[in-house]
């Protein structure tokens, strides 16, 4: 970064292209200029689909793209602005985020106060991506808004990124932090406000969307064995272009930090701080994370990438992760959910019959229910389907479990008992099931069955007089090949007593 204002002042052209041989001071200007020889577009609007060699007119092209598209998602998200009011309490007022609008004035709030109605000016386009895909039935996220104070960051690691503890002018003034959560994604945004609301044609605040901390796994399910990948992506834009002008061009330098919680400790499991130099802690159990600015954009606003990997999840790597990343005086933080699962497999003994003697009672059934994970939410339903009523009911009988049963990778193992009274023979053809329901399966759950035989009651079914078919053909078989062997040995020992004599 010293290296690029340097050659500024300088007017320093280190970069030649490789087929006009013209010149250039920075390395991104010389990747910009390579387009015009290869035709090469590497910006594609999500919404249409539509290419841009350029970086300027791809922003321009989304900005009217994304508020000229009916969006899936809310146009108004609600919120509730929390601060403190003293003796340890809090206090709630009503607040909302405009984020797209049709033709004509923002819709009047006279519920809020102008300064908790705000318009969001989103420059990265962050937040209007996030929810142009929002799923229609999906609830509203939950939004909780509060005053923030840049600071400078409090690891050691990351204190390159502020070596003067004074902040700047350029991010003077209000701050607010929005915190938004749903099943389908988590995020956190620094608002930069106006000093005063906007009062024609509606009491609205304009506010600006500097950084945005963004998830779309608020709470992956895990198989158990399996890699965890969990998203990460944030935007930035200078808060002002003052702010912009002061910074050497190109993305800042930043910190990515992941961290997990799980029974009241914490584990720092991985720090990143591309564009700065010195050591960070070591990553820890395998985790990995994609760590890097999309775009070199020599002024914003810019996207980013922190996405974090963790190889072979075992059942103690549950818990709340806390990806949080790291810009001078500013913190962006979103929390997921992990949870690791693994489908039980059930079988049923003894299978596919059972067979039993009218007034006596069957051989105890067994289900087994193997190598699942969490123990808890586990259900066992035993059920039959036939006898004497004809239809579905709950099975009588009395039924037991088995204490747990642990394995090498986590997962443990159960085995369900049914001991069934005396049968009749209106049950002849009955079907006993185990039904297993458990979290990491779907709302009907897994089965296994097996048929009940009274003896005495069956005829031979078309299984059977096809066995006794093959049997007899066989056995036919088996008496000429014994008939051919006792020729064959007679008509030896005739030629041999002809040749004696």
């Amino acid at each position: 970064m010293r290296d690029r204002h340097v050659n500024m002042h300088l007017n320093l052209r280190p970069f030649d292209c490789p087929v006009c041989n013209k010149k250039f001071k920075m390395k991104h200007h010389l990747t910009e200029h390579m387009k015009t020889h290869t035709g090469l577009k590497p910006y594609e609007c999500g919404v249409c689909a539509k290419k841009f060699m350029w970086r300027d007119s791809f922003m321009r092209h989304r900005g009217h793209c994304l508020a000229s598209t009916v969006s899936a998602g809310p146009a108004v998200i609600e919120c509730w602005f929390v601060e403190d009011a003293g003796r340890g309490q809090l206090s709630k007022k009503p607040a909302a985020l405009l984020l797209r609008q049709g033709p004509g004035s923002p819709p009047p709030r006279p519920d809020l106060e102008p300064e908790l109605y705000l318009k969001v000016h989103d420059p990265a386009g962050a937040l209007l991506a996030a929810f142009r895909q929002y799923p229609r039935d999906a609830p509203a996220p939950r939004c909780e808004m509060s005053h923030y104070i840049p600071l400078p960051a409090s690891p050691d690691w990351v204190s390159g990124l502020t070596p003067e503890q004074r902040c700047p002018r350029a991010l003077d003034g209000k701050w607010l932090m929005v915190s938004m959560s749903s099943p389908v994604l988590s995020l956190s945004s620094f608002l930069q406000p106006q000093s005063e609301p906007q009062l024609e044609p509606a009491l609205i605040t304009m506010a600006t969307a500097v950084l945005t901390v963004i998830t779309h796994t608020p709470a992956p399910r895990i198989r158990l064995g399996q890699d965890a990948l969990l998203d990460l992506s944030f935007a930035y834009v200078p808060p002002t272009s003052k702010a912009a002008i002061s910074l050497a061009p190109g993305p800042p330098p930043f910190g990515l930090e992941w961290r997990r919680q799980h029974l009241g400790k914490g584990h720092l499991l991985l720090a990143a701080t591309p564009g700065l130099s010195g050591q960070v802690p070591a990553a820890r159990e395998g985790a990995v994370a994609f760590a890097a600015w999309d775009d070199d954009e020599p002024w914003g606003p810019w996207t980013g990438n922190g996405s974090f990997w963790l190889p072979a999840v075992q059942p103690f790597q549950e818990g709340t992760y806390l990806a949080t990343v790291h810009l001078p005086y500013l913190q962006g933080q979103v929390a997921m959910e992990l949870a690791v699962q693994k489908s039980p497999k059930v079988s049923l003994t003894p299978a596919p019959l059972v067979w039993a003697a009218p007034g006596e009672a069957p051989p105890e059934l067994l289900c087994l229910v193997s190598h699942f994970y969490p123990s808890e939410g586990l259900e066992v339903e035993w059920e039959l389907r036939g006898g004497p009523q004809g239809r579905f009911q709950k099975a009588e009988g009395q039924s037991w479990h088995s204490a747990l049963s642990h394995h090498a990778d986590g997962s443990v193992s159960l085995s369900a008992h049914l001991q069934l009274p005396p049968v009749t023979t209106e049950q002849h053809g009955a079907r006993y099931a185990c039904r297993v329901h458990h979290p990491s399966l779907p709302a009907l759950g897994r089965r296994s069955e097996i048929t009940l035989q009274v003896a005495g009651l069956s005829g031979p079914s078309l299984e059977d007089g096809v066995g006794l078919f093959l049997s007899a053909f066989l056995l036919l078989g088996l008496i000429k090949a014994l008939g051919w062997a006792a020729a064959h040995l007679a008509a030896s020992r005739d030629s041999t007593q002809k040749k004696t004599e």
